[in-house]
């Protein structure tokens, strides 16, 4: 299932990765603060990261600006 539609809008796992990546977090922090299993955080922060929504360093996710832009109306 994808994190981003062709509209640009976010489901809710999306919603719940990029909340966990707030403050920058490893692909086992996230699960850890998601609940959901790490096959699934690997393929959605793949997603995010395409969508340009996050990007790694270091092994650790952080928002873009357009991640930081998509959260505020959550």
């Amino acid at each position: 299932m994808p994190c981003v539609d062709g509209r640009g809008q976010l489901n809710e796992m999306a919603k719940k990765l990029l909340s966990a990546m707030a403050d920058g977090s490893s692909l086992e922090q996230i699960a850890e603060k998601t609940g959901l299993p790490l096959y699934r955080i690997r393929s959605g922060t793949r997603e995010l990261a395409e969508a340009g929504l996050v990007e790694s360093a270091n092994e650790t996710y952080v928002l873009t600006e357009a991640g930081r832009a998509a959260m505020k109306p959550l």
